[in-house]
């Protein structure tokens, strides 16, 4: 990805592109370590991890993204409530959690389009248009970002049911937007605990279907016992994505 440089009198808006992208040979998606938060609690003892829950080869570092990404695929096609989704559109990310507090952010979907997947949108006689995202050539609609080591850290369902509470919020029309509901809590329905509570019975209808258990088993360990086998968990990071005025982008 290249740097922006600003140029004297130039505003952050002017210097920001409107398209970010990587290829996998001269210019790969950065991937960096995830970090023990400073203030982490005590890691769990026993640190070894059961041999039947497989992760990939030990010693080697663990692919959180390409593991997660691999779980999707297979949760798209078992899913008919998900079955719109082309997860060859969809960044995997991660964000490093500043503490070890169990609770805050899990995991979000960004949306790179605006409603009914429109590449610009005008506010106060001004047209903005969020940053497009291209990776090997690929025009991503979607930004899934998981907050670690605390995601790996919960339980094992509650681990899925973040993964489809985050997978539910993309648009039906997979348009780059995000989906709708009736009222006025248009992203989680009228009632968050009943949207949840429907996350679940998602994710236990797909364990329903006897999925390969290579493809999930990763998620029955948490953050240190992965560390342990594999000497690193890493993810790829990457900028949230800028609403950049149209007028002033370069």
């Amino acid at each position: 990805m290249s740097t922006v440089v600003r140029r004297e009198g130039q505003t952050i808006a002017e210097a920001l592109p409107l398209v970010l992208s990587w290829e996998g040979g001269q210019n790969p998606l950065p991937v960096r370590p995830v970090r023990v938060p400073g203030r982490g609690r005590p890691r769990p003892l026993g640190l070894e991890a059961p041999e039947w829950y497989q992760s990939g080869s030990p010693g080697r570092p663990f692919d959180f993204c390409g593991h997660v990404r691999r779980l999707c695929e297979d949760v798209a096609r078992r899913c008919p409530e998900l079955a719109h989704i082309d997860v060859g559109r969809l960044l995997f990310g991660m964000t490093q959690a500043r503490s070890g507090r169990r609770h805050g952010l899990q995991a979000r979907v960004t949306p790179l389009r605006f409603d009914e997947g429109r590449l610009t949108r005008r506010r106060r006689g001004v047209a903005y248009q969020v940053q497009r995202y291209l990776v090997d050539g690929c025009d991503m609609l979607y930004l899934v970002t998981f907050c670690l080591p605390r995601f790996l850290d919960q339980e094992f369902d509650d681990k899925f049911v973040t993964l489809f509470h985050e997978l539910y919020h993309i648009s039906p029309e997979f348009d780059g937007d995000l989906r709708r509901h009736d009222g006025r809590y248009d992203l989680h329905s009228h009632s968050k605990k009943d949207y949840d509570r429907h996350m679940a019975e998602l994710a236990r209808a797909y364990l329903a279907t006897k999925p390969d258990p290579a493809l999930y088993g990763f998620l029955r360990l948490n953050f240190a016992q992965l560390q342990h086998r594999h000497g690193c968990v890493a993810g790829v990071v990457v900028p949230r994505p800028k609403l950049i005025p149209v007028s002033a982008a370069r």
